[in-house]
């Protein structure tokens, strides 16, 4: 059965864009476009669709209105949204996903196009994976023999308090952290370190969110300053996020070398150089998203001791990243978002920060 697929924007071109981008695919459907989300709606009651990618900025009801009343019908159709890269488009995406869509697009901007590559050609790269990702088909998991599948009931496995904390996430990322953040609070004994897939501008907003939900100071990383505890830290949109100096003395260092994975940032670099720096005194976190980033850094960590939860299936958007690591045997634990915040309370949670130096003894 092909995936029916529903496109919402004002404007004429972009729908034909996102139509001729999506045909031509053996599994995908364009079944219709609206220039508004009230007429989207009407069409989805006439005919239901498994997809509406939805515009955020429309006339007559833009997008996040028609995400409120899709709620408020229980209506459970896949939303993708369609953002301007924009401080208002980031902040309508974040409201959006909060409202149950399961992941955003950016509009192409005149920065892609000069780095190569049509409009048309932009927007079937960033469509289709997600889409395929969204609804994958069905296939045998196979699950390496010795693996267990422990419900996280507590949190007193062996791990001793972590130097640092980790968390590497994509689709549907930004609500698992909101869900999680939600209930964290000051004073952590570490700092976290967070690797969400999404473009510049995003990433600052979705700090500014993670701050005002949790109270604990939140922001974007800058290329070389010290790691202190009780600080999250974000990496930037568009740089991979790395640990250096030393474990007594650790700073934060900011790249733009090649994609990893497709990505930039990349989980796989952060998890990496954290693993060779604080070995087994690393608590990671891999929480939903596509692909298979992080797979590679968890390999890494478990190498050195370090000690990895991945978000359950059931709580995830889409499996992918930490059905990797489980594939590959990886993790130490299986949590929801609401027992991941739990083992972060209770392994960093309740210690006044020490600040002297680099923050850490």
């Amino acid at each position: 059965m092909k995936i029916k697929v529903l496109i919402a924007d004002d404007s004429v071109v972009y729908r034909s864009q996102m139509r001729l981008a999506l045909e031509g695919h053996p599994r995908i459907e364009v079944a219709g476009a609206a220039p508004h989300g009230r007429v989207a709606l009407e069409r989805m009651t006439q005919s239901p669709v498994q997809l509406l990618i939805l515009d955020l900025e429309m006339p007559e009801m833009d997008g996040v209105a028609t995400l409120r009343e899709l709620q408020a019908r229980g209506d459970q159709t896949k939303v993708l949204v369609f953002s301007s890269h924009s401080r208002r488009g980031a902040e309508s995406s974040l409201e959006a996903m909060r409202l149950g869509a399961c992941d955003f697009i950016s509009k192409p901007t005149s920065e892609d196009m000069a780095a190569g590559g049509s409009p048309l050609e932009i927007l079937r790269q960033r469509l289709i994976p997600r889409i395929e990702a969204l609804f994958p088909l069905p296939q045998a998991k196979v699950i390496p023999l010795g693996t267990s599948f422990p419900r996280v009931t507590s949190v007193q496995w062996s791990l001793l308090r972590p130097k640092v904390i980790l968390i590497g996430s994509s689709t549907g990322g930004p609500t698992a952290l909101e869900k999680i953040f939600a209930q964290l609070r000051a004073p952590l004994s570490c700092p976290v370190l967070i690797v969400q897939h999404m473009p510049p501008v995003f990433t600052a907003t979705l700090a500014e969110r993670l701050q005002k939900i949790s109270g604990l100071t939140v922001r974007e990383a800058l290329h070389g300053e010290p790691l202190r505890d009780d600080q999250v830290y974000i990496a930037p949109g568009n740089f991979h996020l790395k640990v250096a100096g030393t474990a007594l003395a650790p700073v934060l260092a900011l790249d733009q070398g090649p994609q990893v994975n497709s990505v930039r940032p990349a989980v796989d670099h952060l998890f990496a150089t954290a693993a060779a720096l604080f070995g087994d005194r690393v608590l990671a976190f891999v929480l939903t998203g596509m692909g298979a980033d992080g797979r590679d850094g968890c390999a890494a960590l478990k190498s050195v001791g370090g000690t990895v939860v991945i978000q359950d299936e059931a709580s995830c958007v889409v499996f992918g990243m930490p059905g990797a690591v489980l594939a590959a045997g990886l993790q130490d634990r299986i949590a929801p978002p609401d027992e991941i915040a739990a083992i972060i309370m209770d392994k960093a949670g309740g210690l006044a920060p020490v600040r002297q130096g680099g923050g850490h003894g």
